[in-house]
């Protein structure tokens, strides 16, 4: 169990009993888009001791938003993913939360270095718009800057990748950042035009759609929104 307990019979503070541990947000936050390894999590997230991570680790697993689980050979490796409950319990509340820090991001400009996940919150999950994907059923595939994040939409809602990509993006993060929050339209315009879909015409449209990922893409808070 987490060690903290605000003992108050409040939504937010049982919720807070789960997730107000340091750490305990950007390890699910690491999660979004696909199964990661303990040592992928331990480069990530620069600071944290390797027993406090297998700790939260085990306690997101006892409170079933992270499942843990041992591939066959030849991989033989232990993956960690978010679980269908952390898809939905936990994924509005990071885009809430990127939503509130949106706007204390440093400026992008053509020298900034940008990660790979940074690319991935900005210029994929706060453009998700859920009317826009009623209707759509499908897995994606983004690779950014060598970095691979695999999801399914699925009637409106985000989930884990259940099949193969029916498209794929590659684009470096800079440029996924820069078609969402550049200072003009014309340089969000140049930014999406050097951003590459592969797939079939109907599932690239259907994925730029559900995501934004148009001219005049600009986030402005009224995309997105809880899955």
């Amino acid at each position: 169990m987490s060690a903290r307990n605000y003992n108050q019979n409040c939504p937010i503070a049982r919720g807070l009993d789960i997730l107000g541990e340091r750490w305990t947000l950007l390890i699910l936050r690491e999660l979004v888009g696909g199964a990661r390894r303990y040592g992928d999590l331990r480069a990530e997230l620069s600071g944290i001791a390797t027993n406090l991570l297998a700790q939260r680790l085990a306690e997101l697993q006892d409170f079933g938003l992270v499942e843990r689980t041992e591939l066959p050979p030849p991989i033989g490796r232990t993956v960690y993913t978010l679980s269908d409950v952390g898809w939905r319990r936990v994924l509005p509340i990071l885009q809430a939360i990127a939503w509130f820090g949106l706007d204390r991001l440093d400026p992008i400009d053509a020298d900034s270095v940008v990660s790979p996940l940074n690319g991935f919150l900005a210029g994929i999950l706060l453009g998700f718009d859920p009317a826009r994907a009623s209707g759509l059923a499908a897995t994606y595939r983004v690779e950014i800057d060598g970095r691979r994040f695999e999801f399914a939409v699925d009637h409106g809602r985000l989930g884990p990748a259940h099949a193969a990509p029916a498209a794929t993006v590659t684009a470096g993060a800079a440029d996924l950042v820069t078609a969402r929050l550049g200072p003009s339209e014309a340089t969000r315009k140049a930014a999406l035009e050097r951003i590459d879909f592969d797939g079939d015409h109907c599932a690239i449209d259907a994925l730029r759609t559900a995501f934004s990922l148009c001219e005049s893409s600009q986030l402005d808070g009224s995309a997105g929104g809880s899955p």
